[in-house]
């Protein structure tokens, strides 16, 4: 099951994607496979050469009581490779770019998974040419169906 982070989509053009790692506990995992996180209003920074995902909810895992991490939002490192990092600090020195979470899944290792990407923010008419695209493509379709 993945985690989609819907808002990103509306809020950022994509220019990168970037498959990363992430350094969890073991009941975060669990809450994960279970669908228990929350990527609305969670970002990537990038402090002293790491990547870090900051502002992710994560619930609790309810069974394992004792060994859940005091903070359900506490800052994760992403594991990626160094000179991926490096490269990626160029990229975001450019006005406007910043690195955002789409959405966490298991590969086909069982192993916890990141979508992020390089993107820059949209503006107000991007986002209503986008809706707009969205609204008629959706009344196409019902169009068709209904014949």
């Amino acid at each position: 099951m993945a985690i989609i982070n819907r808002r990103a989509r509306h809020e950022y053009h994509f220019i990168e994607n970037f498959d990363v790692g992430i350094m969890l506990a073991g009941p975060e995992v669990k809450s994960l496979r279970n669908g228990q996180a929350n990527l609305a209003e969670a970002h990537c920074l990038i402090r002293q050469e790491r990547v870090w995902l900051i502002n992710c909810h994560i619930n609790p895992y309810k069974p394992a009581a004792r060994n859940n991490p005091a903070e359900p939002a506490r800052a994760r490192e992403l594991l990626m490779h160094k000179r991926e990092i490096t490269r990626l600090l160029g990229k975001l020195k450019e006005k406007g770019l910043a690195l955002v979470p789409l959405k966490f899944y298991f590969n086909d290792r069982g192993y916890a998974k990141l979508a992020i990407a390089l993107a820059r923010g949209k503006k107000d008419y991007d986002k209503r040419h986008a809706i707009r695209e969205r609204d008629v493509s959706r009344d196409l379709q019902r169009r068709y169906k209904m014949r």
